[in-house]
């Protein structure tokens, strides 16, 4: 890297640190409470460097400025074993054995993504019991993680967006070789992973940065956090440096599959070479011959992303689509407050969001009192990464409720297999897939001060849910730093057989779209939909050889249709409609289906989704 600990062959670590603003700096070694300062090289650009004999992977240390008592850790530490306010640890990346090198990597289309928070995944909380969790996860079809940030944060739990030492994964989950071996186990087991990363903004707390220069931070530009990161200031070189290296660094050190790129409407960058495009080339890079995915979450909808060089874009992999969640939402529970205000959870909503993506793509958005979105009619189906929960919108709900319990269980699995079938690529969050009954809050180990700020800062975000507020008269909001919030987030894998009905309804769906060609974006042809009725409506999924599939979802009562003006709905010649699924079906917890086509007629069940496929004509 350009910056940090590097061990050197036979012996010795060269020691490496941008400190512009310091005249004078010395690498502190520190053994049995006994510190050894050594002088560094001052070089242009306001880099010190410096090489120590003595120093050898686990050594701790540090660095001294211009004479100070306190040694403070290093900005591109590679593990800070007793968090961000100590010494820093020499780490040896090439220590580890892979056995991962016949892996080739992922790209984002045919994928379906499972967002992870480590410290919660499991009752340890801890790389080692996530990594035995691996071959059930591989069962139940998932084929890429996308683990929830890592990057050394204070406190004894968090969510991980306040990461202040960037390159050293949190000491609460294991060691960087535990994170090496569960990507290593992961690989053999056929599943990508991706890192969600923060560069928008640094934590608060154990944040030094400006202790060796200013610059990091914007003087121009501001986020929902503070001060933005220096992407195209005064000194941006060294700060994009920085940055680039952190991330080619998990793909290459750890061997992750790629990047998720957190708030990307707050990385901020005017210049001409814009940091998120350069962020993807060098995830790429790093990557060599193997194939990377890195996506984007972006409020404002920004088709730009995706879109190639030759198009003005940054050529990015995959965008969160935030309209599907929202209108599906809407849909599940009904209510619309707050920012699902301008969702209705209608029928033409889900069918527009299936077949474009965005819902708002340049209209008037009334919640924001401003247009939102971009066009981008021209984006494939499969950039647009779908989920009906992700860690935000669960937590969103002040109780952390998850949408099966707040909603009704015929509905909630329609929606469920239109969502997982549909041609966007769908991404669960830990322990939908079995129903769980824990809850996920927003939990923050913080010093008492901060606490109580970021507690204030919690309840003022969710006073925008007028159901919250009141909520909060009746019973009073889970406290983000009580050890008690973060116990009740960790998931129980026994739910997998108590909820068997609902394990099993997302493992035969998602068998289903990755067997069959005409789901998951793997054809060319394009997806198309219409609605039959106030709470029905039919999605068409093209494939080659006329072996076409049809969704038909009923989020209403049973319905009859005796006339049916819908092309969609007509099967290729010779052929017929046969049902392959149905949400309905007892082993889902459903109450019986009776077969959709009889003598001309349809009968479309209840709060119900029944998948079929175009099959040959009895006697052909």
């Amino acid at each position: 890297m350009p910056v940090g600990a590097e061990p050197m062959p036979g012996s010795g670590v060269e020691f490496r640190v941008w400190a512009p603003k310091r005249s004078r700096v010395e690498v502190v070694l520190r053994s049995d409470s006994k510190d050894e300062a050594h002088p560094m090289e001052r070089e242009p650009g306001g880099y010190f460097r410096r090489t120590v004999l003595t120093a050898r992977p686990g050594t701790r240390y540090g660095f001294r400025l211009d004479g100070e008592s306190k040694v403070y850790p290093d900005p591109a530490s590679r593990s800070q074993p007793d968090g961000p306010h100590g010494l820093s640890e020499v780490i040896d990346p090439s220590a580890f054995e892979w056995s991962d090198a016949d892996w080739r990597g992922v790209s984002l289309a045919g994928q379906i993504l499972y967002e992870m928070h480590i410290g919660t995944f499991t009752r340890a909380g801890t790389w080692a019991a996530a990594t035995a969790e691996l071959p059930e996860i591989a069962k139940l079809g998932v084929t890429l993680l996308e683990i929830m940030p890592i990057a050394e944060f204070p406190g004894r739990f968090g969510w991980g967006y306040d990461g202040v030492n960037l390159f050293a994964p949190t000491r609460l989950y294991g060691s960087p070789d535990d994170v090496r071996r569960f990507v290593d186990r992961a690989h053999s087991l056929g599943l990508g992973v991706i890192l969600d990363v923060v560069y928008n903004h640094v934590g608060p707390d154990g944040n030094y940065l400006t202790q060796f220069s200013d610059d990091y931070f914007s003087a121009h530009h501001r986020t929902d956090w503070g001060n933005a990161i220096n992407y195209d200031g005064h000194e941006s070189a060294p700060v994009r440096e920085f940055f680039l290296a952190n991330a080619a660094y998990w793909v290459r050190e750890y061997h992750y599959d790629g990047l998720r790129l957190d708030a990307t409407q707050d990385i901020h960058d005017e210049s001409a070479d814009p940091i998120l495009a350069a962020i993807g080339r060098a995830a790429r890079e790093a990557a060599g011959p193997r194939d990377v995915v890195v996506v984007a979450e972006n409020e404002p909808q920004d088709a730009r992303l995706v879109r190639s060089a030759a198009q003005g874009g940054l050529e990015l992999d995959g965008i969160w689509n935030d309209d599907f969640h929202h209108t599906a939402r809407v849909c599940l529970t009904g209510h619309r407050e707050a920012y699902y205000t301008d969702y209705g959870g209608t029928p033409q909503e889900l069918v527009s969001a299936l077949k474009r993506g965005f819902l708002y793509q340049g209209q008037y958005y009334g919640w924001q009192k401003k247009r939102r979105g971009a066009p981008s009619l021209d984006v494939p189906p499969w950039r647009f990464i779908t989920f009906l929960e992700n860690h935000d919108q669960v937590a969103n709900t002040a109780t952390g409720g998850r949408l099966c319990a707040l909603s009704s269980p015929g509905r909630h699995r329609a929606l469920v297999a239109l969502f997982l079938l549909g041609p966007g690529t769908p991404m669960l969050f830990q322990g939908e897939e079995f129903a769980s009954s824990r809850p996920f809050l927003y939990f923050a180990d913080h010093e008492p001060k901060l606490a109580s700020l970021v507690e204030s800062g919690r309840r003022e975000f969710l006073a925008q849910f007028p159901s919250v507020a009141h909520l909060e008269r009746v019973t009073p909001l889970a406290s983000p730093h009580d050890p008690a919030t973060f116990e009740r987030c960790k998931l129980d894998g026994e739910e997998r057989k108590v909820h068997a009905e609902t394990y099993a309804l997302y493992r035969d769906l998602i068998a289903l779209r990755r067997r069959q060609p005409a789901f998951g974006g793997k054809t060319s042809r394009p997806v198309d939909g219409a609605v039959l009725g106030a709470h029905a409506l039919v999605v068409r999924l093209f494939a080659d050889g006329d072996d076409d599939r049809l969704i038909v979802t009923n989020l209403g009562p049973d319905e009859s249709l005796a006339r049916l003006p819908e092309p969609l709905l007509a099967p290729p010649e010779g052929r017929h409609w046969k049902v392959l699924l149905s949400t309905e079906d007892p082993r889902y917890g459903g109450g019986g289906a009776p077969a959709v086509e009889q003598a001309g007629r349809w009968t479309l069940r209840g709060e119900s989704t029944a998948v079929l496929a175009a099959v040959a004509a009895e006697g052909e």
